[in-house]
């Protein structure tokens, strides 16, 4: 199923109002990790933590899902990959890629993700893709090792590694699944509806593995420590489930739209750096002198790749096929 990436993404005002999206989606995810710990030390498993958050999701986009149930019928292919790749997917293997490698070592594989989009429209799509885009994924990548400090654990473990790789292609599925039919007009498929069956689809696989009915429920009905100061379990669930998930999706579906896979993914590589920060401000986890460079290094990686310019309409690659050439007439290459 080939990606088409949307025709809104060249106007400037589309393109602004996508970058918009994708900061607050990037804050939104990134904002999970410091509601989770607390949850985690209090006594929940991270498996039944991931459960509650897709689950309590799902069951918020539920009317939506009841709304665009059409979607069943006209793509039952996307919704069972979004919910497959998108949500239980990277879930899943990331938290099983923590069982045997470093947090640092899993979270940089992970976010590997815009290279491998590069890659997939360039190797398999056989599109151009700008020399300032693949500079952003590198800038990026760089910046992310800095601020993960993927030299303060590093252990090879072979199947930890392939964990955390199938973590980023499930994170290239997001991106990718993401853009399906951004350029179909009013036959395009309602990234609402795509997300609230992508939560359910990703809520029963997940139940499946996590196994909640041995989760401990009584967690939820007291307080967790976050740096001293104790929050109620059950404010950080509503926050993980609205915020880090549910506007989260929402706002980074919607980003993808306006912009293009690989730039979306580039800005999304934020998350890291807004967690990081986030740790240091509300959970007391100080912020080393090759953080704040690495964080910098993000920064500019991102900038560098959203402000780059379509690689011209007129372009097509050597070899390219009628495909491609229909695709630069219309204005929609890459």
């Amino acid at each position: 199923m080939p990606v088409v990436t949307s025709g809104i993404s060249q106007g400037q005002s589309g393109k602004g109002v996508g970058l918009g999206l994708a900061l607050v989606s990037a804050v939104a995810f990134g904002g999970s990790g410091v509601a989770a710990k607390p949850l985690i030390e209090a006594g929940l498993d991270p498996l039944h933590v991931v459960w509650l958050r897709v689950t309590g999701a799902a069951l918020v986009m539920l009317p939506l899902a009841v709304r665009h149930r059409a979607l069943l019928r006209s793509r039952p292919l996307l919704l069972a990959g979004f919910g497959l790749l998108a949500v239980a997917g990277v879930q899943a293997c990331y938290f099983a890629a923590l069982s045997r490698i470093p947090v640092g070592v899993a979270l940089l594989i992970e976010y590997l993700a815009p290279a491998l989009v590069l890659g997939w429209v360039r190797f398999v799509q056989r599109r151009p893709v700008t020399r300032a885009a693949a500079l952003g994924v590198v800038l990026a990548a760089g910046g992310l090792a800095c601020v993960v400090e993927v030299w303060s654990g590093l252990g090879f473990d072979a199947l930890g590694l392939l964990l955390a790789l199938g973590a980023a292609c499930c994170q290239v599925g997001y991106f990718v699944l993401s853009d399906q039919g951004g350029d179909a007009g009013d036959r395009a498929p309602d990234p609402l509806g795509v997300i609230a069956y992508g939560l359910l689809v990703g809520a029963v696989v997940l139940t499946a593995v996590a196994r909640p009915w041995g989760m401990d429920w009584t967690v939820l009905a007291h307080t967790a420590d976050m740096n001293g100061t104790a929050v109620p379990a059950a404010a950080l669930l509503v926050w993980i489930v609205l915020v880090a998930t549910v506007l989260a999706y929402v706002t980074g579906v919607l980003s993808v739209r306006r912009l293009s896979p690989q730039v979306a993914g580039v800005v999304a590589c934020l998350e890291a750096v807004i967690a990081t920060v986030l740790a240091w401000v509300l959970l007391g986890e100080h912020l080393s002198a090759p953080q704040v460079a690495g964080g910098a290094v993000v920064l500019l990686g991102a900038f560098i790749a959203q402000s780059s310019s379509p690689a011209g309409a007129a372009a097509e690659p050597a070899g390219s096929g009628g495909g491609e050439r229909e695709l630069s007439a219309r204005g929609t290459t890459v």
